[in-house]
């Protein structure tokens, strides 16, 4: 979450349709007693990184498919921690996130986010427009007064590289965040009595225009 030059037969073998494709290869959960964390081998874990990179490319800097897979590497460990346990909930909805995200030990998921926070690939390039990063910019580092959209380096900090609950979006790919901020009410928040941290995103994501948010989505994919 074939384009991008890389073939289709990588996500043939993941069962599901292929709108569910997205985070398939991260798929994994929180559930399990806390007694029964043990030590995670270098084998297992490698094993786990090589199988979430089917679908979230090489050093998990994302991938450009029918569905854009968004980039993992540098992420917050507490996002992604978050997000599994809100597929799991119905926080956030994804069929294939939920079906599978059951099977990940506490240990192997701590050893998993601590990978992924310590890689820094280059952002993979996106079809943004170059001519939109200094209006993003504006928007990233200023907000819009008369939308009532605040800074987003409010929360995702100055260099867009998150913090705790706050997720990453320094070269995160464009199309996966025009796809999700244009799509943030049918994905996020959709248990009420138990929201996601994310929801504080919701009227900022509907607040934005499609352009503006084009805008942001190609000022972030070109951060390092």
């Amino acid at each position: 979450m074939g384009a991008g030059g890389r073939p289709d037969h990588r996500l043939s073998k993941l069962a599901g349709p292929p709108a569910t494709l997205g985070c398939l290869a991260f798929a994994f959960a929180l559930s399990g007693p806390a007694h029964a964390e043990t030590a995670v081998s270098a084998h297992e874990l490698q094993g786990k990184i090589d199988y979430c990179e089917n679908c979230h490319g090489v050093a998990a800097q994302g991938f450009h498919g029918f569905y854009p897979i968004p980039r993992l590497a540098g992420q917050q460990p507490e996002y992604i921690k978050n997000q599994l346990q809100a597929f799991i909930e119905h926080r956030r909805t994804n069929n294939i996130m939920f079906n599978v995200a059951h099977v990940l030990s506490p240990a192997l998921l701590e050893a998993l986010t601590e990978s992924f926070q310590k890689l820094n690939p280059k952002p993979l390039a996106s079809p943004a427009p170059e001519d939109l990063i200094a209006a993003g910019k504006k928007i990233y580092d200023e907000g819009i007064d008369k939308s009532d959209v605040p800074p987003c380096a409010g929360c995702h900090g100055p260099e867009a590289k998150g913090d705790g609950q706050f997720p990453r979006l320094a070269g995160q790919l464009s199309d996966y965040i025009f796809d999700k901020l244009t799509n943030w009410g049918k994905e996020r928040g959709q248990n009420s009595a138990n929201p996601d941290p994310s929801t504080i995103m919701a009227p900022i994501a509907h607040n934005l225009t499609d352009q503006e948010i084009k805008a942001v989505a190609a000022y972030l994919n070109h951060l390092e």
